[in-house]
């Protein structure tokens, strides 16, 4: 795709850091506050599911119309209208007490959410040249992960002594990061502005927007169906866990926080790991073989989880997680920026957030319905196992379609289809029949 054509607007990158961490602390710190008030209310399994659901339904229903939003309206006005109508459902969630009017407000929220996460994702790689890439996305996901780190152990700070307002109050403060961060960044994109920036010999950046299909990347299409996979195989885990990490191993809202920011410090110590490998890998066919090796690193943390016998176990094992997390959540972004032509980002970014939170959909669902059946402790062990079992189905499949792609690569820059360097590296898709395709992360900024 394309990148910057000049040095990495490093200032840009800084400004998108911030913001992400600022709102990535206030959701967090929502979503656990409204999580830890419902069920020290009494509320079941259900409840706590549908919530979840009302924060993740307009981020999958809705991502045709933003994804194409985020690449034909001004990057500015959208992140300044967004920003500012989050912080004012948010003031006015902070107040509501019926739980329709909640659930209905935590939905317009995230309508707002799905509107502003493929905006900022999309800015990020105009913003730097295409070496720099893997050290953007690891300053993002710093960010994220700092403001998730914060945002639960706040919550459970908060909440125990000032009930769900305060932390809601926050929250709507946390929004208007997104506004400051509109008009401050340089690098706009969308509407009659563009950016500055070139392709990259061999990958999609050469292709115009409009022959741009998500469906004729095997490669792309591979890696956000497994992904869905393995979210929509382990996604009760964020209802299950409340249950388990309250009740059955007996822990404080502190602890709760404490364990469920474990898994996120380690997303912030994957990130700079992977980070750096994936500058070295410009093979994207290994990236994506690597990819799915964390994902089962995760699936595996998961499982080992249930075996705890005290909450505080849970910390080392939810840490590894998290860094296998990290470095799949670096891998994906870099794979993304490198493959879609810069016109079409939005579009991308929304389609994988779609999907994640489609897949989370299942899976949150799944929990609350599963918790009326069984005990907490087996369902976390049925996640991951789970996982790992999706993992074991499309490893094949995504092997054999790795392989293609280099076949194609291979007979595309071979005498009479082009240039050929030996060895040369997998660095864009394919572009196979419009339907090739391969048929096989709690929502924040």
């Amino acid at each position: 795709m394309s990148f910057t054509s000049g040095p990495s607007r490093w200032s840009d990158v800084w400004l998108v850091t911030a913001a992400r961490g600022v709102s990535t602390c206030g959701d967090f710190l929502a979503a656990s506050a409204l999580a830890l008030a419902l069920q020290s209310a009494g509320a079941g399994g259900l409840a706590v599911s549908g919530l979840m659901l009302a924060a993740t339904l307009p981020l999958a229903v809705l991502a045709p119309l933003t994804g194409r939003l985020a690449d034909r309206v001004d990057s500015r006005l959208l992140l300044v209208a967004a920003g500012l109508a989050q912080a004012a459902i948010c003031l006015a969630l902070a107040y509501a007490g019926h739980p329709v009017l909640i659930i209905a407000l935590v939905a317009a929220l995230a309508a707002g959410l799905a509107v502003t996460q493929p905006v900022l994702s999309a800015l990020v790689p105009a913003m730097v040249r295409a070496e720099d890439m893997p050290r953007a996305s690891a300053l993002n996901q710093t960010a994220g992960t700092l403001g998730a780190l914060a945002g639960p152990a706040l919550a459970g700070l908060l909440v125990g002594g000032f009930g769900a307002r305060l932390p809601l109050l926050l929250d709507a403060g946390s929004y208007l990061a997104l506004v400051a961060a509109g008009l401050l960044i340089r690098t706009r994109r969308g509407g009659k502005r563009r950016p500055a920036a070139v392709p990259v010999p061999g990958t999609a950046g050469d292709l115009p927007a409009t022959t741009w299909r998500l469906r004729r990347d095997p490669l792309l299409i591979a890696m956000i169906t497994t992904l869905a996979g393995v979210i929509g195989a382990v996604g009760a885990i964020n209802v299950v866990e409340v249950f388990f990490i309250r009740e059955t191993l007996g822990s404080s809202t502190t602890m709760y926080g404490l364990v469920t920011g474990s898994w996120t410090l380690g997303i912030l110590v994957g990130a700079w790991l992977f980070a750096r490998l994936a500058r070295r890998l410009t093979d994207d066919g290994r990236m994506l073989i690597g990819y799915l090796a964390l994902l089962a690193g995760c699936c595996l943390m998961i499982l080992l989880s249930a075996a705890v016998p005290a909450a505080l176990l849970l910390v080392p094992v939810w840490l590894l997680g998290g860094v296998g997390n990290g470095g799949a959540n670096v891998f994906d972004n870099v794979l993304l920026a490198r493959r879609v032509p810069e016109a079409a980002r939005g579009r991308a970014y929304a389609a994988l957030g779609a999907s994640v939170q489609g897949a989370a959909m299942v899976g949150y669902l799944l929990g609350g319905l599963l918790l009326e059946v069984a005990a907490p402790r087996p369902l976390v062990a049925a996640c991951g196992v789970a996982g790992l079992l999706v993992i074991v189905l499309v490893a094949f499949p995504v092997t054999r379609t790795v392989r293609a792609e280099r076949a194609a690569v291979g007979a595309r820059f071979s005498p009479g289809g082009g240039p050929e360097t030996p060895g040369s590296p997998v660095a864009g898709p394919a572009r196979p029949a419009p339907d090739a395709g391969l048929a096989t992360s709690s929502p924040s900024r």
